[in-house]
C-alpha cells in the first residue's frame, strides 16, 4: 500500500499549519507530512524572482555580447536560453509537490540509494560553487562602493583601490546573513525572498532611472551579427547562466505545497519567477553595453563595481544594499539546497548543521575567487560549463523517470541500492559533454574538449559549447532505452 493510499483510507488530512519563520526547520530529506503542506503554486514566484534579481544579471548581457553577438541576437538568445533552462526547473519542481521530498532525495528513485551519490556530489559542488561566486561578487562590488563612500578608510595608498579589509568585511556580512537564513530553513527563506524581491526591485528601478542617460536604444542595430553557431553558443551559455544552475534545487522549494497542487501551475510560476527579473536586467545590460562598450570591458572583471562607476554619491549606499541583497537572495537558496544535497549523500548530520559546513566551504572558495584566480570571468564561465554538462545529463535522467512514473508517482519507501541505467546514462553523457566544451581557464581547459580537434576547439564548434545540449540529449535517449531493463522488484529501504 502506498503512502497516498494509506492517507486516503485514513480520511482527509488535518488542515495544514504554516510553520513559524522563527523556528529552525526540522525536516531534512524526509518527505514533508501532508499535515505540514500549505500554500499555492503562486508562492513559488517569490523565491525564484529574488534569486534572479542580482545585479550580476545586468552583466550577463555584457557576457553574452562578448561571445560575438549583436545586441538583438543577445536579447533573443538570452530569452530562449533562460526560458528553456528554467522550464526544466519548473518541471522538476512538480516532483517536489507530489512527493514532499527535496530534489536529490527524489533522484534515488532512478539512481538508487548508492548510485544517487554520484549526481548528488555534482549537485553539491554546483550549489557550493554558485554560493561562493555570489558572495565573492558581493564582496568585490561592495568593497568598490565602500572605497567611494569612505576613500580614506577603505582604499589603498592610491586612493582608489579597495583594501583587502573592505572585501573581507563585505564577504563576512553577506556570508553570515546567508548562513543564518539557511539555518532557519524553508519558512524563513520563503518570507525573506518575498521581501527581498520587493526591496531589490524598487532599488533596481531607481538604478535604471539614474543610468538612463547611458542607454542608447539606437545602438541596438549596431555591431556585426554572430553566426548561427555563435547564436547557439549564446543559447547554451544563457542556459548555464540561469536554469541549469537551479535544476538540482527545483523540488526543494515546492515540497511544502499540497500534494494536489496543479503541476502546470507549479511549472508556470517557477518558470515565470525565474525568468522575468533576470531577462529584464539582461535587456538593460544589453542597452548599456550597446551604448558604452568601455563599460562592458570593466563589467567583465568587476560587474557590480563597474556598473556603479557613474552613480551619484547619494545612491551608493542604496545601490550597495541592492547589490548585496541580490547576491544574498541567490546564495540563500544555494546554501539551503547544498545542505539537502549533503544529507542525500548519507552524511549523518542535521540539516542546519550541514549549512554550517557549507558556509565554511563557501569561505574557502571565496578566498580562491578573490585572491587566487587570475580571471573571474574565465573561471566563472569554466565552472558554468563543466557543472552545466553534468547537471544537464542528470536533468534528462530525472525528467525521463518522472515521465515514466507519471501515472504511478515516485515511490520513495522501497528503492534499490543501484540504478545502473541511470548511473550509466549520467556517466556516458557527462563524458561526451565534457569532451565537446572549451574553457578559458587554462587549468580546466586541460580536462575538457578532448573530443574536439585543435581547429574545432578554436572555431565555431568550440564557441558553441554544445556539450551541454549533447549531454542532455544523450542521457535522455540512453536512459529511455535502458531504464526498463532494471524494472524488477527492489529490496531495501532509504536511509
Amino acid at each position: 500500500m502506498t503512502q497516498q493510499q494509506s492517507q486516503q483510507r485514513a480520511g482527509p488530512p488535518a488542515a495544514p499549519a504554516n510553520p513559524s519563520t522563527g523556528a529552525v526547520e526540522r525536516n531534512g530529506i524526509n518527505p514533508v507530512p501532508d499535515a505540514e503542506r500549505h500554500g499555492t503554486p503562486r508562492s513559488l514566484f517569490w523565491p525564484w524572482a529574488a534569486s534572479g534579481l542580482s545585479l550580476l544579471s545586468i552583466a550577463y548581457g555584457v557576457y553574452l555580447m562578448g561571445l560575438g553577438l549583436s545586441p538583438w541576437q543577445t536579447i533573443v538568445t538570452g530569452a530562449v536560453g533562460y526560458v528553456l533552462s528554467f522550464l526544466l526547473v519548473g518541471l522538476i519542481s512538480v516532483a517536489g509537490a507530489r512527493t514532499g521530498a527535496p530534489t536529490m532525495a527524489i533522484g534515488r528513485a532512478s539512481f538508487g540509494t548508492q548510485g544517487n551519490k554520484l549526481p548528488t556530489v555534482f549537485s553539491y559542488v554546483s550549489n557550493v560553487g554558485w554560493e561562493t561566486v555570489l558572495v565573492a561578487l558581493s564582496s568585490l562590488g561592495g568593497s568598490a562602493i565602500l572605497a567611494r563612500v569612505a576613500p580614506g578608510t577603505f582604499t589603498r595608498a592610491d586612493g582608489e583601490t579597495p583594501t583587502t579589509a573592505a572585501q573581507a568585511l563585505c564577504f563576512v556580512v553577506t556570508g553570515v546573513s546567508v548562513v543564518v537564513v539557511g539555518i532557519f530553513g524553508h519558512a524563513l527563506i520563503m518570507k525573506v525572498q518575498k521581501y527581498l524581491t520587493g526591496v531589490i526591485t524598487a532599488l533596481t528601478v531607481v538604478y535604471m532611472v539614474l543610468m538612463a542617460d547611458r542607454i542608447d536604444p539606437s545602438a541596438l542595430g549596431n555591431g556585426p551579427s554572430g553566426s548561427l553557431g555563435t547564436c547557439i553558443g549564446g543559447v547554451v551559455f544563457a542556459m548555464t547562466l540561469l536554469g541549469l544552475g537551479w535544476v538540482n534545487c527545483g523540488a526543494d522549494y515546492s515540497r511544502y505545497l499540497p500534494r494536489t497542487s496543479s503541476g502546470r501551475a507549479v511549472t508556470w510560476w517557477t518558470t515565470l519567477g525565474g525568468v522575468l527579473p533576470p531577462l529584464a536586467l539582461l535587456v538593460f545590460g544589453v542597452l548599456l553595453n550597446a551604448g558604452d562598450p568601455k563599460l562592458a570591458r570593466a563589467a567583465a572583471a568587476d560587474p557590480v563595481g563597474a556598473l556603479a562607476a557613474e552613480l551619484p554619491t547619494w545612491f551608493l549606499v542604496p545601490y550597495l544594499l541592492a547589490a548585496i541583497g541580490g547576491f544574498a537572495s541567490g546564495a540563500i537558496m544555494d546554501i539551503y539546497s547544498s545542505g539537502m544535497s549533503m544529507l542525500a549523500l548519507g552524511i549523518p548530520v542535521r540539516r542546519h548543521l550541514a549549512v554550517l559546513v557549507d558556509g565554511a566551504l563557501m569561505a574557502f572558495g571565496g578566498w580562491y575567487v578573490l585572491f587566487v584566480s587570475p580571471s573571474f570571468f574565465a573561471t566563472f564561465q569554466a565552472f558554468l560549463s563543466v557543472i552545466g554538462v553534468a547537471m544537464a545529463a542528470w536533468t534528462a535522467v530525472f525528467l525521463v523517470e518522472q515521465w515514466r512514473r507519471r501515472h504511478t508517482g515516485f515511490e520513495l519507501t522501497s528503492i534499490r541500492a543501484l540504478g545502473w541505467p541511470a548511473v550509466l546514462s549520467l556517466a556516458v553523457a557527462t563524458a561526451v559533454g565534457l569532451g565537446l566544451i572549451t574553457s578559458g581557464d587554462p587549468h580546466i581547459a586541460r580536462a575538457v574538449g578532448f573530443l574536439l580537434t585543435d581547429g574545432a576547439a578554436r572555431g565555431t564548434l568550440g564557441a558553441m559549447n554544445l556539450g551541454v545540449v549533447v549531454a542532455l540529449a544523450v542521457a535522455a535517449a540512453l536512459y529511455a532505452c535502458t531504464a526498463s531493463l532494471a524494472d524488477r522488484p527492489a529490496s531495501g529501504g532509504t536511509r
